[in-house]
């Protein structure tokens, strides 16, 4: 970023203390990411309270602040001071305002991506795709909220011609308050599904949500919607600019289709990709069948900004996994043990935990297999349902053995039913305990959870005492 203070100031509707100055670092909320020249927002969190560290993002290198309540001189050491209201939303004030800003200067174009599943994965393909075409920016991990998107948006500079946003909620009005910051271009829905129930009420309430992605784009925007998704396809009616169709199942009316759908043995997908301008092979560098519904969505957007098929499929081919704890497969040594593991703990719901458990038997076959599942999170009055069912999923997908961890996952163990050995963890030590008496030569390993259910320090702690093969 390369703002004044002042225009900052105007920008946030803050009131400028101190000598006016240049930001000529990034924009952070963390203290401990602030180096020179950088802006440091200060926001109340939940557990801490970031006034507390404005003389650490200085000393860090911080010039600017921005915060709700004026800091002490003495403490501040002469730190340029920006006050508002809320500092939160002040932070998405000051994207807005430099987006309009870049947008106006050059051609800049912005791609969002919403769904219940597959937003991180698409926004990796839609990054490295359109990375072959210009300067393109997308957010780290799963910077999706009304902090990580505004973060991602004011990393942006002169040179960006393509910005990939991931938007998510967890209740009504969260995507729109985003697509206020940064409307879309293209717009790319991907899929309606049971996650968070808690937050919405019901899969209408999720699909209402949702369709504020297309509600909230720029007019003329392109639509770029799930065929294989009723409550997708129904929000056709809300695009103001052309409504793009995408389909794994082979749909002949979608305009971006796959035919020939192959998985192999390590589980990864090759397919046809169909579209106006002609077909092309595809072997994704991804893991997991339910992959080839995110590569079409990538394509799609990819093409509704431009490119043209042949670069596209070049550039997906190449591309690889990209965000930690989303279906990474490796082989590893433990303790003697040669086995394989399947790491998809960043995130969990029911859609997810059957892609995920589909590639387990995939990769699985003829091996044992065991499943270290934490619990999903936000699912509200559903929850033991889904749990159930997402158990008698892991016994059809030849589960041996079921680590359930977390408050909730007791649930799952009813719902594979005797055919599985299932074992409850109190917590993530007991579960990597019990993994590690459970494994066997050859076997196939999944663990997957909600983040809060910590299930990813299982992964970490099983990569950390093995050996890669």
């Amino acid at each position: 970023m390369h703002r004044s203070t002042e225009w900052i100031a105007r920008a946030v509707r803050g009131t400028h203390h101190g000598e006016e100055t240049l930001v000529v670092g990034p924009v952070v909320t963390d203290s401990r990411e602030a180096g020179p020249g950088s802006l440091y927002i200060a926001r109340r969190g939940e557990t801490s309270d970031g006034h507390d560290y404005v003389a650490a993002a200085r000393r860090a290198g911080a010039v600017a602040v921005v915060v709700e309540k004026a800091v002490p001189l003495d403490e501040a050491d002469g730190l340029a001071q920006i006050v508002v209201d809320d500092s939160t939303r002040a932070l998405g004030l000051l994207a807005r305002a430099h987006l309009d800003d870049l947008r106006d200067r050059g051609p800049l174009d912005v791609i969002a991506v919403t769904g219940s599943a597959g937003k991180t994965t698409t926004k990796d393909l839609l990054l490295q795709i359109l990375s072959a075409d210009a300067p393109t920016v997308a957010p780290r991990l799963s910077y999706n909220n009304e902090v990580g998107m505004p973060l991602t948006v004011l990393s942006c500079d002169e040179t960006t011609r393509h910005l990939v946003l991931e938007m998510g909620a967890s209740g009504p009005g969260h995507i729109s308050y985003l697509t206020s910051i940064a409307a879309p271009d293209a717009a790319i829905e991907l899929m309606v599904g049971h996650a968070h129930l808690g937050g919405f009420g019901s899969v209408e309430g999720i699909a209402e949500a949702k369709a504020e992605l297309i509600r909230g784009s720029r007019p003329g925007a392109p639509a770029i919607l799930n065929a294989d998704d009723p409550n997708v396809l129904a929000m056709a009616p809300l695009a103001t600019g052309p409504v793009v169709l995408f389909s794994a199942g082979g749909r002949s009316d979608a305009d971006v289709r796959a035919e020939d759908v192959d998985i192999d043995g390590s589980g990864h997908a090759a397919f046809t990709v169909i579209a106006p301008e002609g077909s092309a092979p595809i072997r994704l560098g991804l893991v997991g069948a339910h992959h080839v519904h995110n590569a079409l969505a990538a394509i799609a957007g990819a093409r509704a900004l431009g490119m043209g098929l042949p670069r596209i499929v070049d550039a997906l081919n190449a591309a690889t996994a990209l965000s930690p704890h989303r279906m990474d497969v490796r082989d590893l040594v433990v303790d003697g043990t040669a086995l394989t593991l399947i790491d998809d703990s960043y995130n969990a719901n029911i859609d997810s935990m059957r892609a995920a458990l589909d590639a387990l038997a995939a990769i699985g076959r003829g091996r044992p297999r065991i499943a270290v599942l934490g619990e999903m999170l936000e699912l509200g009055p559903t929850s033991p349902d889904a749990h159930r069912e997402v158990g008698r999923i892991a016994a059809a997908a030849g589960v041996s053995t079921l680590i359930a961890l977390g408050d909730d996952a007791p649930h799952y163990l009813d719902g594979a039913g005797p055919s599985v050995t299932g074992i409850c963890a109190a917590g993530v030590d007991e579960a990597v305990a019990a993994l590690l008496d459970a494994l066997a030569d050859g076997c196939a390993v999944l663990v997957k959870g909600s983040y809060g259910s910590h299930s990813w320090r299982v992964a970490d702690a099983l990569q950390d005492r093995g050996a890669r093969r």
